[in-house]
C-alpha cells in the first residue's frame, strides 16, 4: 500500500466514523464496526469513541501511523442514513465501490435531507404524543390534548432548527410551554391530568433511550462514553423536569388551581393499538427509510407485548427482561436474513421498553413528594427495568449472536 492509497482509506474510515456518530451509532458498535472496516481496507485501526470526542489512530506500517482527534456533538437517530452508509461499507468491502467513489457517496448520505419533510414530522410528534398519553392508561382527554401539546412541540423544534438561541433552550422551553398551555387547558376542562399531559407533550425528549444506550455501553466495559451518555441525560432529564414545574408555577399564579376531576379510564384495546401508532411514529422521528419501516414497526409490537406476556408470570420489573431478549433476538434475526444494521430494528423497539418516563415521574415523586400516576415503588421498577433491559439485550446476543458489528 503507497502513501496515496494510505491517504484515501484513511480519509475514508475518518469520514465514515464521524457520519456514523453523527447517525446516533453507540460507542461500543461504532468502535466495533471501524475495527472492521480498518482491517477489510488492510489497516490497523485503534479507536476511542465517546458522545463528544473521537480518537482515530490508523497504522499501515511501523513507518505509516496517523493520529486524528475531533471533537464533536452527540449524534442524534437517523437509522435511514446509518442503513445507507452501512450498506455502503458492504458495497466497498465486495469490491462493487472503490474508495474514492465511497467517499463521494457518505457525502450525499450526510447530505441528505429529512427524507419524511416537515408536515409527516408534524403528524408524528402529535401522534407520538397522544400514543403515549394512550399508553399510560388516562382518559381520553388527555391523549386528544397531549397529541395538540405534541404538534406544538413541533413548532418549537422548527423554530430551534433556524435559531441558535431557541435550539440552546429547546427542551426546557417546550416544558415550560407546555406546563403553562395544560393549566389553561385546565380552566375549562378539570378532567385532565396535568403532569401526565405535560409528559406526553414532551415525550420525545425525554432521554429513556440515551440512559439505556449508556448503561449498555458501561455492561460492554466502555467507561468513558457509557458516563458521559448517562450524566448528559441526567442533566436533560433536570432540565426537563425544571421547565415543567416553572411552567406549572406560572400557569397556576396565571389561571389559578382547578380541581381535578377524574376520567373515565381507556379501554384495553385503546393501549393496545397506541403500540403500533407509536411505532410508525418513530420509524418518522429516526427518519428509517420505507422498505426498513415495516421491520422497525413489528420490532416495538414483539417487545411491548413479549414484555406484557412477561409481565404477566415475572411481575412488570422482570417482565421488561423477557420483552428485551424477544426484541434482541427478532433483531438480530433481522440483521442476518436481511443483511442490514441490527440497530435498524433493535432501536425501534427497545424505545417502546425504555423506562424514560417513570424516570420522570420518579423524579417528580422524589422532589415533589406528588404521585402523577398511582404507582408505587416506583424507584425500585426504574432500576430493575434498567437492568432487565441491560440483561435482556446480553443474553439475546448469547442465544443469537449478531453477524454484523452495527
Amino acid at each position: 500500500m503507497d502513501n496515496q492509497d494510505f491517504l484515501v482509506k484513511r480519509r475514508f474510515i475518518i469520514k465514515l466514523g464521524k457520519a456514523l456518530h453523527k447517525f446516533g451509532t453507540p460507542a461500543y458498535r461504532l468502535e466495533s464496526h471501524l475495527q472492521s472496516v480498518s482491517s477489510t481496507l488492510g489497516i490497523e485501526g485503534y479507536f476511542l469513541i465517546s458522545p463528544t470526542s473521537m480518537t482515530f489512530v490508523l497504522q499501515h506500517d511501523t513507518e505509516q501511523e496517523y493520529n486524528h482527534v475531533a471533537r464533536v456533538k452527540p449524534g442524534e437517530l437517523d437509522l435511514g442514513s446509518l442503513a445507507r452508509a452501512f450498506d455502503l461499507v458492504e458495497e466497498v468491502s465486495s469490491g462493487q465501490r472503490s474508495v474514492d467513489e465511497a467517499l463521494e457517496r457518505l457525502d450525499e448520505i450526510i447530505n441528505k435531507p429529512n427524507p419524511y419533510g416537515h408536515g409527516l414530522s408534524l403528524l408524528a410528534f402529535g401522534a407520538g404524543s397522544g400514543a403515549f398519553a394512550m399508553l399510560m392508561g388516562t382518559g381520553w382527554h388527555d391523549v386528544i390534548w397531549s397529541g395538540l401539546l405534541g404538534l406544538m412541540v413541533y413548532g418549537l423544534v422548527f423554530w430551534a432548527e433556524r435559531s441558535k438561541r431557541v435550539a440552546e433552550m429547546l427542551e426546557p422551553l417546550s416544558a415550560i410551554v407546555c406546563a403553562i398551555i395544560a393549566c389553561g387547558i385546565a380552566t375549562f376542562d378539570p378532567s385532565i391530568n396535568i403532569p401526565v399531559v405535560i409528559l406526553s407533550g414532551i415525550i420525545i425528549f425525554i432521554p429513556g433511550l440515551a440512559l439505556t444506550l449508556g448503561l449498555a455501553e458501561l455492561a460492554s466495559r466502555d467507561l468513558i462514553s457509557g458516563t458521559a451518555r448517562i450524566m448528559d441525560a441526567a442533566m436533560l432529564l433536570f432540565k426537563l423536569y425544571f421547565g415543567a414545574i416553572l411552567g406549572m408555577t406560572i400557569g397556576y399564579a396565571i389561571f389559578g388551581k382547578v380541581p381535578f376531576v377524574e376520567p373515565q379510564k381507556l379501554p384495553t384495546w385503546a393501549m393496545w393499538s397506541a403500540v403500533p401508532i407509536l411505532s410508525m411514529s418513530l420509524v418518522i422521528l429516526f427518519k428509517a427509510r420505507l422498505k426498513d419501516s415495516p421491520w422497525g414497526i413489528f420490532a416495538g409490537i414483539v417487545a411491548f407485548f413479549s414484555a406484557m406476556l412477561g409481565g404477566i408470570y415475572l411481575g412488570e420489573s422482570i417482565g421488561i427482561f423477557v420483552g428485551a431478549l424477544a426484541v434482541g433476538i427478532y433483531s438480530n434475526l433481522y440483521a442476518r436474513w436481511m443483511k442490514a444494521p441490527v440497530s435498524i430494528a433493535l432501536l425501534q423497539g427497545i424505545v417502546i421498553l425504555v423506562p424514560g418516563s417513570k424516570t420522570y415521574i420518579g423524579l417528580n415523586a422524589l422532589v415533589s413528594g406528588e404521585v402523577m400516576l398511582n404507582q408505587i415503588h416506583i424507584g425500585a421498577q426504574i432500576f430493575l427495568i434498567f437492568m432487565s433491559l441491560v440483561a435482556g439485550l446480553i443474553f439475546a446476543n448469547v442465544v443469537v449472536p449478531p453477524r454484523k458489528t452495527l
